[in-house]
């Protein structure tokens, strides 16, 4: 089953921001059209998309990256990990620049790029196809009018449960204390993961295997106490 084009439509009005900054140093700008086009991700005419096939040759597990930002979490995991299949989404144009540099200067041949809203890369995935979905530091859209536009929805968290198989897991990271709050409730409403924490710890330090981020950094250097969620797919 398809995704709807009116469905693709409406998740893109979700999408608020600048799409583009500043500029591109051509380097940068170069990539675009040298190596962007080998590792981009394009939705299928017809039917699911296979992950597994995205990947030459095929590797172990499929992991996803929901807004890598600038890229530095998803390239580490890569090197660290040559065996897995890392997917980044990621809508902005400077992130995907940076994400394209680390590629290139890191020699990640296990990284592909969706260019457009997560969502609906998600429809458009097959149940189970996931050891491992990401979403760190997403935009938190502190006023409560603007609630609507945060990733972590009932519905969000129903296709990472339906994507990621038994065995797998979902983090989460986010140093805003009402997106922490909001993201704590829905998970708790929903019934098919396990919060792995079980002390303090487990959530207020982040682990050995998950690199930092440039914009944790910030955020820690700001005075921002940042937190780091687990979840089990049973």
């Amino acid at each position: 089953m398809t995704t709807d084009p009116a469905d693709q439509a409406s998740h893109r009005q979700r999408l608020f921001g600048r799409r583009r900054g500043r500029p591109l140093r051509a380097g940068r700008a170069a990539l675009f059209d040298s190596l962007l086009p080998r590792i981009v991700i394009s939705m299928p005419a017809h039917g699911r998309l296979d992950p597994a096939a995205l990947f030459d040759p095929p590797l172990k597990d499929i992991w996803l990256e929901i807004g890598f930002g600038g890229g530095e979490h998803l390239a580490e995991v890569a090197a660290t990990h040559p065996d897995v299949g890392l997917i980044g989404c990621e809508f902005f144009v400077d992130g995907v620049a940076s994400m394209l540099r680390h590629v290139d200067e890191g020699g990640l041949g296990n990284i592909r790029i969706f260019q457009e809203d997560a969502r609906e890369l998600l429809g458009a995935l097959p149940d189970a196809c996931l050891g491992r979905a990401y979403l760190l530091h997403p935009d938190p859209w502190p006023k409560r009018r603007h609630a609507g536009r945060r990733f972590v929805q009932p519905e969000s968290l129903s296709e990472l449960a339906r994507l990621i198989r038994p065995g797998g897991e979902l983090r989460i990271a986010t140093d805003d204390p009402v997106y922490l709050e909001w993201t704590l409730r829905h998970m708790a409403g929903n019934t098919t993961f396990t919060w792995l924490a079980q002390s303090a710890d487990d959530w207020r330090v982040r682990p050995a295997d998950w690199p930092q981020t440039r914009y944790e950094r910030k955020a820690l250097k700001a005075g921002r106490r940042c937190t780091y969620l687990r979840y089990l797919r049973p």
